[in-house]
């Protein structure tokens, strides 16, 4: 009995491996509809704002702010920054050292709360999108499914809602100032940042700049 059921766990985890693939495929290619995270959100408040924009349609400054802001390694790692998660370990920090991609990963396809089960699927989970998709497309998914203020979702909706005007006429100092509040929005604000949240948004307005100068910016943008 015992043998059987390891043949059938065996050919469970093999199809589910095959359709989480699949489904990384597919998105590789079409706009994300929604999100688990969006699902609860929406059932939550009763609404959700989402809608979805091309990386080309973005003003420039959106994705060199936040790759400032979030992983200034993004070109160059392969889904793990091993040098940042030394540091947090070395610094002892709480909020840990998540790539853009293990972000992308976490929206898409899991939970937010922390826990070591959804650590693990993270952990399997990013290689396979980085094999899958080009660095262009997983900051573009990370740019749409990330949550800018409450219940508000994507940089078109975060843009429009927030200032006024499309992703695609964002400034270097909206931008930062979005990319700021990552990845807290429900304790963060745009439209009324802190002394802090100020101050973050000018230092990622700095290292956006110091990106595109340093070339670290080749592998999303032309």
């Amino acid at each position: 009995m015992l043998p059987k059921l390891k043949k059938i766990l065996k050919i469970v985890l093999i199809m589910l491996f095959l359709l989480v693939f699949g489904i990384v495929l597919i998105f590789r290619f079409v706009p994300i509809p929604t999100t688990p995270y969006m699902l609860a959100e929406r059932s939550n408040h009763g609404s959700i704002f989402y809608s979805w924009v091309y990386l080309e349609d973005m003003s420039e400054n959106v994705p060199l702010s936040v790759v400032a802001a979030e992983d200034v390694n993004f070109c160059n790692h392969w889904g793990f920054d091993l040098a940042a998660i030394r540091s947090a370990i070395d610094q002892g920090s709480k909020r840990g050292a998540s790539t853009i991609s293990q972000q992308v990963v976490k929206n898409l396809f899991l939970w937010h709360q922390r826990s070591w089960i959804r650590k693990i699927f993270e952990a399997i989970l990013t290689p396979v999108v980085e094999i899958s998709w080009s660095k262009k497309r997983i900051l573009e998914v990370y740019l749409n499914i990330a949550e800018f203020d409450k219940g508000i979702f994507g940089i078109e909706q975060a843009s429009q809602k927030l200032f006024g005007v499309p992703s695609s006429k964002l400034s270097l100092q909206q931008a930062s100032l979005l990319s700021a509040v990552l990845p807290n929005p429900k304790q963060r604000s745009v439209i009324d940042p802190s002394k802090y949240i100020r101050k973050r948004a000018l230092s990622i307005a700095d290292g956006a700049a110091t990106i595109l100068k340093d070339d670290r910016s080749d592998c999303f943008t032309d």
